[in-house]
């Protein structure tokens, strides 16, 4: 009787299409573009279609001085990404020929991945965990350092 019912199982299973159970997750418009922050940058992105986003960047690096002053280095980049799946590439405009900023949209937030150094400034990364602030269309090119 057990085996009766494991082989039924086991059918049933079969018949599950293989393409149901591999499909790639895909993330829609809505759900890339706004701006994305976190502690210490913004992404600002918005889909151009045929796979293709407009991206801007604006990182932070907070630190002290030996009299306990506040500084910090500023850090910028723009450009198109490309986007397969959930997965962006972003290589802003001018920057090392090593750098890739790879943008994984995930669970409602964005986590972010550099590459090699992107020329941003001395500590300035992109790498982190963003959540999104706006859904709004972003107003490119005026937080530029």
């Amino acid at each position: 009787m057990k085996i009766r019912s494991i082989a039924i199982i086991l059918c049933c299973l079969s018949l599950v299409p293989a393409t149901v159970q591999a499909q790639p997750k895909i993330v829609t418009s809505t759900q890339v573009n706004g701006t994305w922050k976190s502690k210490f940058g913004t992404f600002k992105v918005w889909a151009l279609g045929k796979q293709r986003l407009q991206v801007e960047f604006l990182g932070t690096y907070e630190y002290k001085l030996a009299d306990g002053s506040p500084m910090a280095n500023l850090g910028a980049g723009n450009g198109i990404a490309t986007i397969e799946n959930r997965t962006a590439i972003f290589k802003p405009e001018g920057a090392e020929a090593e750098c890739a900023i790879v943008m994984n949209f995930v669970g409602g937030g964005l986590k972010v991945q550099q590459k090699s150094n992107c020329g941003f400034g001395h500590n300035v990364t992109a790498a982190g965990q963003y959540r999104k602030i706006s859904t709004r269309k972003p107003q490119f090119g005026e937080n530029q350092p």
